[in-house]
């Protein structure tokens, strides 16, 4: 699986992008067909609360899921965006099965 981290207007530190790498390799044990997921990072409004956004593509054979994150901080954000990429893949999971 390809990880691609991008930053938006600002430089994500080695610990943050370690942080991002280590939480997105637990999504392949939901799903084995994992091919590639873009993560996006970006300060909406600098000096605001909740203002660092997160977005997450995970292409998956034949579709992609995304999902959209804005919280206090990066981890928290990427802890969530992991969260609901796992729920998702998981009924992407049970519609392959279906059919």
């Amino acid at each position: 699986m390809v990880i691609l981290i991008k930053q938006i207007h600002f430089d994500a530190t080695e610990k943050l992008q370690a942080f991002i790498e280590k939480k997105v390799n637990k999504l392949e044990k939901n799903f084995e067909d994992l091919q590639k997921v873009e993560v996006q990072l970006s300060v909406v409004k600098p000096s605001t609360a909740n203002n660092k956004e997160v977005s997450m593509t995970a292409f998956v054979p034949g579709n992609q899921l995304h999902v959209e994150k804005t919280c206090d901080t990066f981890e928290e954000a990427v802890d969530q965006c992991v969260d609901s990429l796992k729920v998702q893949l998981t009924k992407f999971k049970e519609k392959l099965r279906e059919r």
